[in-house]
């Protein structure tokens, strides 16, 4: 895809992620929003990004315009050259930006996905790693239990130092 825009970029990645065409998904995300937010969030960021994708087309052409081969420019050309090269590197920035909320969409989309489907095991992980990392007396085996931690002052009759 050497000449995908960003909008057709971020369209085939919502079009995976969900695995329907995009004006199904569409409909869905105007109909039931509340069923599924990430997909309301990802349309949202896509029509965003339609307006930056414009963006970056027309500032192209005014560019290619400006600076079109055997069109030697006027001084006065100089500053909206300037001008269009750095609106056409902001719109083309606020693209990958849009693109990188949509894969970070899909990415925790993915995630809640896995995540709901096993509590049980997530809580038996984090025990054990909870487990691994509590602190150990010196010279205390693993196997055996940690003792419990005092509360209050180790040393009685630690006060302020006169």
């Amino acid at each position: 895809m050497p000449d995908a825009t960003a909008l057709d970029q971020a369209t085939v990645m919502i079009e995976n992620a969900w695995d329907r065409p995009i004006e199904a998904l569409e409909s869905l995300a105007v109909r039931r929003p509340s069923d599924d937010p990430l997909l309301r969030s990802a349309m949202h960021i896509r029509s965003a990004l339609v307006i930056t994708d414009d963006a970056v087309a027309v500032h192209q052409d005014r560019l290619h315009a400006l600076t079109r081969p055997g069109h030697v420019p006027a001084f006065y050309d100089l500053a909206r050259i300037t001008n269009s090269a750095a609106d056409l590197r902001v719109a083309q920035a606020e693209s990958r930006t849009s693109l990188q909320a949509i894969s970070h969409v899909i990415e925790a989309r993915e995630a809640a996905a896995t995540a709901s489907g096993a509590p049980a095991v997530r809580l038996a992980q984090a025990a054990v790693a909870r487990s691994r990392h509590a602190p150990r007396a010196l010279g205390q085996a693993p196997d055996q239990p940690v003792p419990p931690a005092a509360v209050g002052p180790s040393v009685a009759g630690l006060g302020p130092r006169r």
